[in-house]
């Protein structure tokens, strides 16, 4: 019997507690729990709550002498923030997750979105390319992205410079789009696309995994370029280096 994909929705799930929210916010935001060792410990624990009760005994029988857990305080701050600013954290198995990213093998266990989260569930195609894209490069991509959107596809990007912006304003124009930050919900990145990512948190969505006010990180676009893929059918790429996270979005 072929099996769901990971995350897929077999039947009705019950509505997370919010205690059980800020639980797993507290224990994907401890040291050394990733997507995966997340997933481990919910499966062999059957909650949050005893997942963080045995984690510091599971890292000193890995060798870990001083382990510390992410505080209540801090999940509860993270929690009641990005609700104060409109945003909502949605899990794997809730109706309102991306089909398509939970199927990917690091697929992150939650996402805060700002907006309107019901586009996540749409057709996606991403556009991409150069921050310092040519004029012809960004019209290129405002054509491209205002035709998608017109025809009923969500275009995803980044909210970079250059290509990404364009895309967005171009989708924009025609109906909703959809940016990934690299950073937390809360911090405008790149500075001066500050105004784009409120008017899309407003209009489309906005989406991150890192918790609120993460400043971006060069480590931190790798991952956001792996949500972007993953919530995508494809990828189109508009002028990019050799070498480039464009590329490796797109690979």
């Amino acid at each position: 019997m072929t099996q769901p994909p990971r995350g897929a929705q077999t039947s009705p799930q019950p509505r997370i507690s919010e205690d059980d929210r800020i639980a797993r916010l507290q224990l994907l935001r401890s040291p050394r729990v990733g997507p995966a060792t997340y997933r481990r410990l919910l499966a062999e624990h059957g909650t949050a709550a005893e997942a963080l009760r045995a984690l510091p005994d599971l890292a000193r029988s890995k060798g870990v002498k001083s382990y510390q857990l992410c505080s209540e305080h801090m999940a509860q701050r993270e929690y009641f923030t990005g609700k104060k600013i409109g945003a909502d954290l949605i899990f794997d198995h809730e109706s309102s997750y991306p089909r398509l990213l939970a199927e990917i093998p690091d697929a992150p266990p939650f996402l805060w979105v700002l907006g309107h989260q019901a586009q996540l569930t749409r057709p996606c195609v991403a556009v991409v390319g150069a921050r310092n894209a040519s004029a012809a490069g960004r019209r290129i991509a405002e054509d491209i992205a205002e035709e998608l959107t017109r025809a009923g596809v969500l275009v995803v990007s980044g909210l970079a410079r250059g290509v990404d912006a364009a895309a967005h304003q171009a989708a924009l124009r025609a109906g909703r789009t959809l940016a990934v930050l690299p950073g937390g919900l809360d911090v405008a990145y790149p500075p001066e696309n500050a105004a784009l990512q409120a008017r899309i948190g407003r209009e489309g969505a906005v989406v991150a995994e890192h918790a609120l006010g993460t400043a971006p990180l060069a480590r931190h676009f790798p991952k956001r370029n792996r949500i972007v893929a993953g919530l995508c059918l494809g990828v189109l790429v508009v002028e990019a280096a050799e070498r480039s996270g464009t590329l490796i979005t797109a690979r």
